[in-house]
């Protein structure tokens, strides 16, 4: 059992930190670039990579497995010292879900539906985008899975106490 607990201690925060790092390339590297794009190259862009994410490796393994194997190594620690911290680790990540799905997906998906780039009034799906707010979320996620991220390290420094 204390195998399994660890196992999916671990698992849970490499995925989180997957999660984290993807909404931080999001914040750091991709949304500045596109920025600084003309509206079609902004539009083509992000329509392309935002269909290219939603794959069953990243979606499956990384944005819900982490969740769930944080909620399977609380299960597994209901009596150990890190549970606290798995705790506060699985709410924090659930908000950042929640947040994903409640702002970022939906602006994602409009600009989708707005159709293909080269027949669209890109500038007028540019600014329906709301790229400030679609940033601001994202830098709320980002932050959420990242403390969610490092409360699981600390969760496994306090596992590994506990074993030695």
């Amino acid at each position: 059992m204390n195998g399994l607990r660890v196992a999916s201690l671990m698992a849970a925060t490499m995925t989180t930190g997957l999660v984290a790092g993807v909404y931080g390339i999001y914040a750091n590297a991709f949304m500045p670039g596109l920025a600084k794009t003309d509206d079609r190259t902004f539009v083509a862009a992000f329509q392309a990579v935002d269909r290219a994410i939603l794959n069953p490796l990243f979606l499956g393994l990384g944005f819900v497995g982490a969740l769930l194997l944080t909620l399977l190594a609380g299960m597994l620690s209901l009596k150990e010292k890190a549970l606290p911290w798995i705790a506060v680790a699985f709410v924090l990540y659930l908000i950042s879900m929640i947040v994903t799905i409640a702002v970022n997906v939906p602006l994602n998906d409009a600009l989708k539906a707005a159709g293909d780039p080269a027949t669209i009034d890109v500038a007028a799906a540019r600014a329906a985008f709301d790229e400030a707010k679609w940033q601001a979320f994202n830098l709320a996620r980002t932050l959420l899975a990242l403390a969610s991220f490092g409360l699981l390290g600390w969760a496994l420094f306090l596992c590994g106490k506990a074993d030695a």
